[in-house]
């Protein structure tokens, strides 16, 4: 078959949200968030299992609440960097805020990872979900979620447009007549807009992939309707094949309409797998997994989060979940949820919390044949185009590499080899050419342009 699964890997560090005691794992160093080599050695052991992506999460906001990973962790396109310098294949993905960014910083840095890495550079878009982080830029409040995701549309073609600024052949350097850089083929964007305006051009050129791949990670209509728009890779969330074939379909039902290849977005839903020996050895692993995580006075602080960390200590635990709807209006969509199913259901505080953070197992757990299974039940009934891996350690990631993805192989719906050397190739995304250049060869450059703002 001509369609193969993709994977990526996001690296725990010393753990996040439901992974929160994983530092005190023996295996996992107490500084590996912030040790390059744990990064490295995760990139490396990815690349040999012919992984699509290295993804790295992040945000700007932080209270002594938050997990051990979000308080001591680097800055994603300085560790990308390093990564890339002992990599060849494997695409290097950098999570970055389109509110607190300036544009032609961001697509600056960005494309310079691009072209430090060989063209294995993509960007995940995000709006920031913390609304603290206003706080931290000089603002006294977080935009409200329409402006976020309406400047993160303008924000994205504008970076675009940037990474366009030189047309492929613009520098000759030619010695003997003289002459480094046809001056023709350097374009200023001049872009005035609702929320920017920025002159460029940028002074970095186009990268061997053409320009890094957008990635994208909203779930919510907003989310939805801007990576449509503009994303390539989408890392989203499916709790159940049905919630992944909804979203699958629907995201490219909205792409096909504006004009898009649907086919020309990979969508990659976060998946945990635990593999074991046996069936029941790997869900005795999940559920032990959980236990040792479940601490409800972690959970109860990390829900304020979805309401700009708010602090729920003072709350009775016995009574009705607060109305906090106010605090839900400049976050992201997940605090509104919340506090409407804690009305629907008419629970306390601690249901709440309970709900919120009850055992929830990984669809893919199992042995190596039933992990395999899943993921090819899941891929031919269009929910995934593959998975953005997390594993706790090492360890575990290798025994992935080494025992679920041959199953796949031989089934033919997973690589044997890379496919080329940069990001879009492996993707099976195509370069999208330069409008300069489209309206060079005589054709109207508003179109051109317009057709390659929609990402077709």
């Amino acid at each position: 078959m001509s369609r193969k699964l993709h994977f990526g890997l996001h690296p725990y560090g010393v753990g996040g949200p439901g992974h929160d005691g994983l530092w005190k794992d023996p295996r996992i160093a107490k500084n590996a968030s912030i040790d390059i080599n744990y990064y490295i050695e995760q990139a490396q052991v990815a690349e040999r299992g012919l992984f699509d992506a290295f993804f790295i999460v992040d945000s700007q906001f932080i209270n002594a609440d938050y997990p051990a990973h979000y308080l001591n962790r680097l800055e994603p396109l300085t560790l990308l960097s390093a990564v890339a310098t002992h990599t060849k294949h494997i695409g290097l993905v950098a999570t970055m805020s389109s509110t607190y960014n300036s544009p032609f910083n961001l697509a600056r840095r960005v494309l310079s990872l691009d072209h430090i890495s060989g063209g294995r550079a993509g960007w995940n878009v995000v709006t920031s979900f913390d609304s603290q982080v206003s706080k931290n830029f000089g603002l006294d409040e977080h935009l409200d979620y329409g402006t976020r995701y309406d400047r993160a549309l303008e924000f994205v073609n504008v970076a675009r447009g940037l990474w366009n600024s030189y047309e492929e052949d613009a520098f000759p350097a030619d010695v003997e007549s003289g002459i480094f850089i046809d001056r023709s083929k350097l374009h200023a964007l001049n872009h005035v807009g609702q929320h920017l305006k920025v002159a460029g051009p940028l002074n970095l050129s186009r990268s061997p992939q053409g320009q890094p791949v957008i990635f994208q990670s909203g779930m919510s209509e907003e989310g939805r309707d801007l990576g449509a728009h503009t994303a390539e890779g989408i890392f989203s969330h499916a709790a159940s094949l049905a919630e992944g074939q909804e979203y699958y379909a629907d995201v490219k039902r909205r792409a096909a309409q504006l004009g898009r290849n649907p086919d020309h977005i990979v969508i990659l839903p976060n998946g945990g797998p635990i593999v074991a020996e046996t069936d029941e050895k790997a869900h005795a692993r999940a559920r032990e997994i959980y236990e040792e995580d479940n601490n409800f006075e972690r959970k109860l602080a990390f829900l304020g989060r979805a309401f700009g960390a708010y602090d729920f200590s003072p709350h009775d635990l016995d009574e009705p979940f607060p109305d906090l709807t106010h605090l839900t209006e400049r976050g992201g969509r997940r605090g509104a949820v919340v506090v409407r199913e804690a009305k629907d259901n008419g629970w306390t505080l601690r249901q709440t919390v309970e709900a919120n953070s009850a055992f929830k197992p990984s669809p893919f757990i199992g042995s190596p044949e039933t992990v395999a299974d899943a993921i090819q039940e899941w891929f031919e009934a269009s929910a995934i185009d593959g998975l953005n891996l997390a594993f706790r350690v090492t360890e575990e990631l290798e025994y992935f590499i080494e025992t679920v993805i041959p199953i796949l192989q031989r089934r033919g719906l997973y690589r044997t080899e890379y496919e080329s050397t940069t990001l879009r190739g492996n993707l099976g995304i195509p370069v999208p050419e330069n409008p300069h250049t489209v309206a060079r060869r005589g054709e109207s450059f508003a179109p051109a342009r317009d057709a390659y703002l929609a990402g077709v």
